[in-house]
């Protein structure tokens, strides 16, 4: 299997386990699976994410180690209560905007683990009974969830388990097309994941030796702001986050491209590693764009902000229509591949 072959596989493998933030464990489960599968000795942070060395480095480089960051978490929903009529109110798990939610198919898992099937719709959402339709606000008092189930009343949505505080997980619908793209919810961050998990199989596949020692820790709360706020080991000098590169109006990146961030909504990333992964991007003659994001936050801030003393970059595959259903392409992913060997080599 080549590299390429390998990464979409853990993709598409990653992409269909449910994990919208704060309920993650079975995808982290997967993945540290995966890291042991491939010969390495992952280890669980406190949190639920998944931690590992994949790299030693060039012996007695004297340099301080470096922490490739990608998150697990998702968008998604939380049951709110219960309607009246058996219908649930929801509220989001991280950015999940109600706009990109309506007639979604949905998995509600209650606590006891029994999973329902259910449609994200908007309240009274037929277009024959309702003259308002076209005229709602889409938000999340106006969205709903109907289960399929023959329940009409608030007792009998009980009695199938279903509380308050039970997740709502969406269906990502992914897509690879013949031309190479990729679409599917979640891309952000899981395409990352698969990247890194397709970086540490080539480590160990080729022999290859880093000049500095790698971390990988696979961060299971970007999406509520504080997944890459710990587990840092003791001689990390520098986070690098690997997650989604924006594509959009007013910006260079292509979903077949890597993206380098240069500056996004918390402020500049390390001039200096901006600088570097430029001049190793262009050594490896990888294609690459630089943009400045205005509505973006990471992992690697989120350590600075908790008060880690790092450098910090961030780079990833292009994706558009971000936090809906998000589109890349196989060479924005082997890209963001490419650079990581470069860069760290």
């Amino acid at each position: 299997m080549t590299d390429t072959e390998y990464m979409l596989d853990q993709l598409q493998k990653v992409l269909a386990i449910d994990s919208p933030t704060g309920f993650t464990r079975d995808a982290a489960r997967y993945v540290y699976e995966e890291y042991k599968a491939l010969g390495f000795a992952p280890q669980y942070t406190a949190k639920g994410g998944v931690l590992v060395c994949v790299s030693e480095g060039e012996p007695g480089c004297g340099e301080g180690a470096v922490l490739l960051e990608a998150h697990l978490d998702t968008l998604g929903g939380m049951v709110a209560g219960v309607k009246p009529d058996g219908r649930l109110r929801v509220t989001p798990l991280g950015g999940m905007n109600a706009n990109n939610a309506e007639t979604e198919n949905v998995r509600v898992v209650t606590r006891a683990g029994r999973v329902l099937e259910g449609t994200a719709q908007l309240a009274n959402a037929s277009v024959h009974v309702n003259a308002d339709y076209s005229k709602t606000e889409r938000n999340w008092n106006t969205l709903e969830v109907v289960l399929d189930e023959e329940a009409y009343t608030a007792d009998e949505v009980r009695a199938l388990g279903v509380m308050a505080g039970d997740v709502v997980c969406f269906d990502p619908r992914t897509r690879v097309t013949a031309g190479g793209y990729i679409k599917s919810r979640f891309l952000d961050d899981k395409l990352s994941v698969a990247i890194l998990l397709g970086y540490a199989r080539w480590l160990k596949h080729s022999g290859a030796v880093t000049r500095r020692r790698v971390y990988q820790h696979i961060t299971v709360f970007e999406e509520v702001g504080h997944g890459g706020a710990a587990s840092f080991p003791a001689d990390v000098t520098e986070v690098l986050s690997v997650d989604m590169g924006c594509v959009g109006e007013g910006l260079a990146c292509r979903e077949t491209q890597v993206s380098i961030c240069a500056k996004d909504s918390g402020g500049p990333y390390h001039y200096d590693v901006v600088s570097a992964l430029v001049a190793a991007a262009q050594r490896a003659g990888v294609d690459f764009a630089v943009d400045v994001y205005l509505f973006y936050g990471s992992d690697a801030e989120a350590g600075l902000k908790a008060g880690h003393d790092v450098r910090h970059g961030l780079i990833g595959a292009g994706v558009y229509a971000s936090h809906g259903y998000e589109r890349s392409h196989v060479k924005g992913m082997e890209n963001t591949f490419a650079l990581l060997k470069a860069y760290l080599g």
